[in-house]
């Protein structure tokens, strides 16, 4: 078990495997203060009006995703500066509330048939469980659906498996012009949203005025998916109460623990998704501190394998014309994982089991394939050794990084009252 498994989920909302030994000191890092308040409902001077209560399910006072509480290990310098949030566009709670409705509408399609939500599901940690999407017309989507927690925590904001949206702001819209997904101009976008009697006092309170345009639609939307932030799993208490992500957690079972030693040590996942940036192969032994306890995130696109040579779906490679992109794709976020079956970028793997299997023997020698994933010096794919019970242990971490309070919070959820929405 020398061979580390470095970017053990490189281009789907894959997992990541623990290992043994990774002694993280606490607060390796001075903390940015916390902020305040969880997202409950925030001081508003006036109700909403009828036109907008009779059709959304909307507190008078507007859910706190400007402020949610996050804990101590989401809070240091280095997590923060891989926040991707514009300063022309921080998250304000009646922004992402605005944004959480145009999310969940239907009219923003052009048979009034998907919403954002109908491939962004909450309940599959904001993806989708089927392999490619149908859009409004039936069609499919080219690729599998990406989660969206913690989107915020993406240094470059590049956005989609082949990161052609260069910010979430951009992002947003491309979706709804697809003549697949959506099917709007931009044109019909905005009559079809002014056209709603819902949205004046939603555009009023986050804007200053009725007005809509395509910039405060994207600006919305981009505030509320900025706001999906996975911070209450069962892995973010066990980091609480020991301050530290390297001892046996009091909460874990025993084969949970050994996933997460697996995880951080032997199995090198924890230098793909929690030491960044990536690059060389995963230093051997693994290192003693983690200044990321937080976001697993791979920051740059990267090729896991999952093909032996160049194909019609090429990735970053298909927007950049360098043959040294080919098959790279962007990794998710691995929070909520158990949750966002099937894996990878075309949706090839339906299970963790599976995809921890393809990290364990199945890497193909794909040209550009990550150097962390060969044996070193070599272009030959490095395999990991993993007994069934590693692989079961791998698996079993992986669930306590599933935040079911995210899953459940209402300030996420479908706020038509009817089948208006999702």
């Amino acid at each position: 078990m020398r061979g580390q498994f470095f970017n053990f989920v490189t281009a789907l909302s894959i997992a990541s495997l623990p290992a043994c030994g990774l002694d993280v000191q606490p607060g390796g890092q001075d903390e940015v203060p916390p902020s305040t308040t969880q997202t409950q409902p925030q001081p508003q001077t006036q109700p909403l009006p009828p036109e907008v209560s009779s059709v959304l399910n909307l507190p008078d006072t507007s859910y706190g995703y400007a402020n949610i509480d996050l804990p101590a290990h989401f809070r240091t310098p280095f997590v923060q500066a891989q926040d991707n949030t514009p300063a022309a566009n921080p998250i304000s709670n009646d922004g992402a509330t605005l944004g959480r409705v145009l999310f969940y509408d239907k009219n923003l399609s052009a048979n009034r048939t998907v919403a954002c939500a109908s491939c962004h599901g909450q309940d599959h940690g904001f993806s989708d469980t089927r392999q490619l999407s149908p859009g409004f017309g039936g069609e499919l989507t080219a690729r599998n659906s990406m989660p969206l927690s913690n989107a915020r925590f993406y240094r470059s904001g590049k956005f989609f498996w082949d990161e052609r949206a260069a910010t979430l702001e951009a992002q947003v819209l491309l979706p709804i012009q697809s003549t697949v997904e959506m099917g709007l101009t931009l044109p019909e976008l905005v009559d079809r949203v002014a056209a709603q009697s819902y949205y004046p006092a939603l555009f009023t309170r986050a804007f200053g005025s009725a007005e809509v345009t395509t910039d405060r639609i994207s600006k919305a939307l981009a505030q509320f998916v900025r706001s999906i932030v996975s911070y209450r799993s069962r892995f973010d208490q066990g980091v609480a109460a020991t301050g530290s992500i390297g001892p046996s957690f009091a909460n874990f079972t025993a084969e949970e623990n050994r996933g997460k030693a697996l995880f951080l040590g032997p199995a090198g996942c924890a230098a793909c998704h929690l030491i960044n940036p990536p690059g060389a192969p995963p230093p051997n032994p693994p290192p003693t501190t983690l200044n990321n306890q937080a976001v697993f995130f791979i920051n740059v696109a990267t090729n896991n394998g999952l093909t032996a040579g160049f194909t019609t779906d090429n990735g970053v490679g298909d927007i950049t014309k360098n043959t040294a992109d080919f098959g790279r794709f962007k990794s998710p976020e691995l929070r909520n994982v158990a949750l966002t079956a099937p894996y990878m970028h075309d949706g090839s793997i339906d299970t963790l089991a599976k995809v921890v299997e393809h990290y364990n023997s199945g890497v193909l020698a794909h040209p550009n394939l990550d150097p962390r994933l060969r044996v070193p010096g070599t272009m030959t794919p490095r395999k990991l050794n993993l007994t069934p019970a590693d692989s079961a242990a791998l698996v079993a971490f992986l669930g306590t990084l599933t935040d079911e309070s995210l899953i459940s919070d209402p300030a996420y959820a479908n706020p038509f009252r009817n089948a208006g929405g999702k």
